[in-house]
């Protein structure tokens, strides 16, 4: 070693030796950033044009080659510097075993500090962007060192063969969790609107058309068994696009309407109820506990936009339209939300006055409220199942941790209910 650092200026061989820290720094950050960055994200800047990107995903479809190459750089460049930065101290400072253990201890805390712990800080804080670069640096060495990594990865395959032990060099596919993960990170990228949007698609397989339906209640319906003048006029001060029709029996429908087409007839005189029967379409029944996934491709398969859901003795239940799928996905197409306040926060006393017929899921969306909603999907439904009555007076219920006094009621249903807001929600809601 002495005769070795003989032929060299001291400025040179610490300029070596800093010039092998530093390479031994850039092969760790290459590894970090390497093994951190997003290989979504790296696709799409590739897709992008950046050929460096293209690189790098090209690199990690053979992870083992590539961690071979940097793995075998960084530990060369490691095993020497020691030696070095010994023989410098030696050099200098003499032979001395005190001198030795502080040369090491030099080397180490070089080593952790510029080779491992900052270049990994590093790498970690921008991966996509130093791993579309390194990539230009890496390629080379693949080449140079091929025979001893042919010759490293076949030991490699042998002992895991040994302990079998199978590597997959296939992406693995991203679970529904790590999806909505992703989309929850990506307000730096996404708009709320969008992102909100793709959380709603994440959930939209667990939602049924009872969610998103029309009550029977809330359905307009026309009665052809009516004097022509009151049909003519119910179609005129119609405001719905389509309209279920019955001939007597309300609970039995016989079509739907185009209120479009009907409107065209009007000017006939001798206008006749068969006409109207003419123009209907047959209505489409569809079971209680449908997926909502389910009946959008319904819809799409059959070009239709309106269903009629039963339950399991016939019974109408409710009305279901594409654009109430399309809502649960992009929200409301109006400026609030139905059977709810004119508000949609909380007052400034922390009280919100809601109908009995408020969907429990709106209420949710729009108070950032937990109400439960496996079993009634409405106000109304909620406090009757908890009272297991009918109130006969002005009572308070606390239901997930939100109290809810009953302003209104009659023989059949609460119909006003004033809730408080929880304890520790911000009053921002």
């Amino acid at each position: 070693m002495d005769t070795f650092f003989d032929d060299w200026p001291l400025f040179g061989q610490i300029a070596l030796v800093l010039f092998l820290l530093a390479l031994s720094g850039f092969f760790s950050m290459a590894e970090t950033s390497m093994l951190s960055a997003n290989r979504h994200r790296l696709r799409a800047m590739a897709h992008n044009g950046n050929r460096g990107a293209a690189l790098a995903e090209r690199l990690l479809k053979r992870i083992d080659s590539l961690l071979s190459v940097l793995l075998i750089s960084n530990n060369l460049i490691n095993t020497v510097l020691p030696i070095l930065v010994t023989g410098i101290a030696l050099h200098i400072f003499g032979d001395s075993g005190v001198v030795l253990s502080i040369a090491t201890l030099v080397v180490a805390l070089l080593i952790i500090i510029f080779s491992e712990i900052t270049p990994k800080v590093i790498g970690t804080a921008f991966p996509e962007k130093i791993a579309s670069t390194v990539g230009w640096f890496i390629l080379p060495l693949n080449y140079v060192f091929k025979p001893l990594l042919w010759f490293i990865n076949s030991f490699v395959s042998g002992l895991m063969k040994a302990f079998r032990l199978q590597a997959s060099t296939e992406n693995r596919a991203m679970s529904k969790e790590e999806l909505r993960s992703l989309v929850l990170e990506s307000n730096r990228f996404v708009s709320t609107q969008h992102r909100n949007i793709l959380l709603n698609l994440f959930n939209l397989e667990n939602i049924l058309v009872d969610d998103v339906m029309t009550p029977r209640s809330k359905i307009e319906t026309l009665d052809l068994s009516r004097p022509i003048d009151e049909v003519v006029q119910q179609l005129e001060t119609c405001y719905h696009n389509k309209l279920p029709v019955c001939d007597g029996d309300a609970e039995r429908i016989i079509g739907i309407l185009s209120v479009k087409k009907a409107l065209s007839l009007l000017g006939n005189s001798e206008l006749r109820h068969a006409d109207f029967k003419e123009l209907l379409n047959e209505p489409y029944f569809i079971p209680s506990g449908t997926p909502v996934l389910q009946q959008m491709q319904f819809f799409q398969d059959n070009q239709q936009r309106l269903s009629l859901v039963v339950n399991e003795y016939g019974e109408v239940l409710g009305l279901v339209t594409f654009e109430d799928i399309v809502e649960e996905l992009i929200g409301e197409f109006t400026t609030s939300f139905s059977n709810l306040s004119n508000e949609p926060h909380w007052l400034e006393d922390g009280t919100y006055l809601a109908s009995g017929t408020a969907a429990l899921r709106d209420l949710n969306r729009l108070l950032n409220l937990d109400l439960p909603l496996e079993g009634p999907r409405t106000l109304n439904g909620l406090i009757l199942e908890r009272l297991e009555a009918i109130p006969d007076h002005n009572v308070s219920v606390r239901i997930a941790d939100v109290v809810m006094e009953i302003v209104q009621f009659d023989d059949h249903s609460v119909k006003t209910v004033k809730l408080y807001r929880p304890n520790g929600q911000s009053n921002s809601n």
